[in-house]
């Protein structure tokens, strides 16, 4: 299986038949490819009422790979968040903006503010600071 396959729960065309057999496909996941991408699905975020899930990631990290599976599963669980990754390779210029001293770092933002982070690859402390951003409270 190819780090592509494995790193993106979605791909760009959505068929991703190895992801889908690895259970990595998730409709809720979108790849933030272009600083274009990234202003349009925050927009879309503030303008649906959405918090959107920023995955700071790296494709070659261990961690970000493991904790990959958990945040598509998460992502399936809570429609009513968008989630996306952005690869810090790939987008080095705009990721030198955020505060990240470790991969994944996840940002959660609100009408394009951040409201919390999380920093690290916890497949227990992240659902569970994913439901607390969702049910309204920070933890």
């Amino acid at each position: 299986m190819s780090f592509v396959q494995y790193f993106n729960c979605h791909n760009k065309d959505g068929k991703d038949h190895q992801a889908q057999r690895e259970g990595l496909v998730s409709k809720n996941v979108h790849r933030i490819t272009t600083l274009e991408s990234w202003e349009a699905k925050q927009t879309e975020a503030t303008r649906d009422g959405k918090i959107l899930v920023a995955n700071f990631s790296t494709p070659w990290s261990a961690p970000c790979r493991s904790i990959e599976k958990t945040y598509c599963e998460l992502a399936d669980n809570y429609p009513s968040l968008m989630f996306v990754t952005v690869d810090i390779d790939e987008l080095a210029e705009f990721s030198t903006s955020w505060d990240i001293s470790a991969t994944p770092t996840f940002f959660f933002l609100k009408d394009g503010r951040q409201v919390d982070k999380f920093v690290g690859a916890d497949k227990v402390e992240l659902p569970k600071k994913i439901a607390a951003i969702a049910n309204g409270s920070r933890s």
